[in-house]
């Protein structure tokens, strides 16, 4: 807590800060630096210490020497990534005055894949590594960019209005081989033109009122393979089909990931043994007060609404450190579901997951501390990630109606919206089928 002065000299500083008596709001700040020394107080001074100053080196150093107080302090992280230039001054929004979403249609821009030898449709094979002419079977390599995809700062992003939308409900694209204007359908970022057939996929960095994807995981294996896997499945469970089933439907879902930090605060009992004795029959118990630090990588939250229902089953199953780079090459045969879900919702259920999962593991954590009391208030998200997902989608049509059933494109694992029976039973390998079966 501060200090009774030193809350008094920076709530005088802030001010005339905010009144824009720089010299004499200096004076106030100084003093409550050189007096206090409360962590929390030196940071928020600091903060508005880079306020008041003009020059860049000087409001810099001011900023670092907030975050080395308080490196989680989100409008100092805000300010410096302005002075970085990862953060334009005109994007940041008041979060008391969130903009509404626009409504209606609106041009956008997407690249067009096509053969550079006959002009035919290119489609992306599994290897990873290639796009196929569907014609005259020319062979185009890409390279994938290294490593695994970027994340992105949280802070930076909840400043924009970005990261609290949702996108825009349709668009319309120009086909740069025939000349024709479609309608892209709710919800997908790539299709094909209806009338020359060349795939398009949206350029995401060119929209301001979405946030692209940062990575993706390319479909592993063809619709041959998913229906391959469908039949096993189906004759492993002994599920009778009544009506003809259509074959898997490759598509790509998108997935928010997120990164945990801070500490999870807590109040606890344990044994005072400073002056134990063996021969009590009741020992003495003392009160504790103290944090533990989190790190938490990867939460994964669905960012459509449209199959949670089973997706969420089938998330555990993907292995998030296979995420490549978003390439829009990947999706040059695929659709690809847009996220409905904001990211700033989407963050709450991860700091959720977080608390939940720390809430868990504590009390083995800390023993011999009882615990008695938790807080999440210091947990942060410190970094996000949107990524896609490939899946395989089909619906069953039985008896008790029809059911939705997903295939992991990268593994093959299998998850439906079936009701799951005891472990031994038919269905209880519902949502882990061997990849190879």
């Amino acid at each position: 807590m501060f200090s009774d002065y030193g809350k008094e000299l920076l709530k005088s500083g802030i001010i005339e800060a905010k009144a824009g008596n720089k010299e004499v709001a200096r004076h106030y700040l100084d003093r409550a630096l050189n007096t206090a020394h409360d962590h929390d107080l030196l940071s928020e001074a600091w903060f508005w210490m880079s306020e008041i100053l003009d020059d860049q080196g000087e409001k810099r150093k001011a900023l670092e020497n907030c975050l080395s107080y308080d490196l989680q302090h989100a409008r100092a992280r805000r300010s410096l990534a302005i002075l970085d230039g990862k953060l334009q001054a005109g994007e940041v929004i008041n979060p008391d005055q969130l903009p509404s979403t626009p409504e209606g249609m609106h041009a956008a821009t997407a690249d067009r894949f096509m053969c550079p030898q006959c002009g035919g449709r290119m489609s992306f094979t599994p290897d990873g590594q290639s796009l196929i002419c569907e014609y005259c079977s020319h062979k185009q390599t890409f390279t994938a960019q290294p490593g695994t995809a970027q994340e992105k700062d949280f802070i930076i992003a909840m400043a924009t209005a970005r990261g609290h939308g949702k996108p825009l409900n349709e668009q319309i694209f120009y086909c740069q081989g025939c000349g024709s204007e479609f309608i892209l359908p709710p919800d997908q970022i790539s299709s094909t033109c209806t009338y020359c057939g060349s795939p398009h996929v949206v350029n995401w960095e060119r929209e301001e009122e979405v946030l692209a994807p940062d990575g993706i995981i390319p479909h592993a294996f063809d619709q041959e393979r998913a229906k391959n896997l469908l039949l096993a499945w189906l004759h492993t469970n002994h599920i009778q089909l009544e009506t003809e089933t259509a074959f898997p439907r490759g598509v790509y879902i998108p997935l928010w990931t997120f990164d945990m930090g801070g500490a999870i605060d807590y109040v606890g009992e344990k044994v005072d043994d400073s002056d134990f004795q063996f021969e009590r029959k009741h020992p003495k118990m003392v009160r504790v007060s103290d944090s533990y630090p989190v790190q938490v990588n990867d939460i994964p939250v669905p960012a459509s609404r449209k199959l949670a229902a089973v997706f969420s089953k089938l998330i555990r199953t993907f292995e998030l450190r296979g995420i490549k780079p978003y390439d829009p090459r990947y999706l040059v045969n695929y659709p690809a579901e847009l996220y409905n879900i904001p990211m700033a919702e989407a963050s709450l259920e991860a700091r959720a997951q977080g608390f939940a999962r720390y809430k868990h593991d504590l009390p083995n954590l800390l023993t011999p501390v009882n615990i008695v009391s938790t807080s999440s208030s210091n947990m942060t998200v410190e970094s996000f990630r949107l990524n896609l997902v490939p899946i395989w989608v089909t619906k069953l049509h039985l008896h008790s109606g029809e059911h939705l059933v997903l295939i992991n494109g990268q593994n093959g694992r299998i998850a439906s919206d079936l009701a799951e029976k005891k472990p031994g039973s038919l269905l209880s390998q519902l949502s882990n089928p061997r990849a190879d079966s």
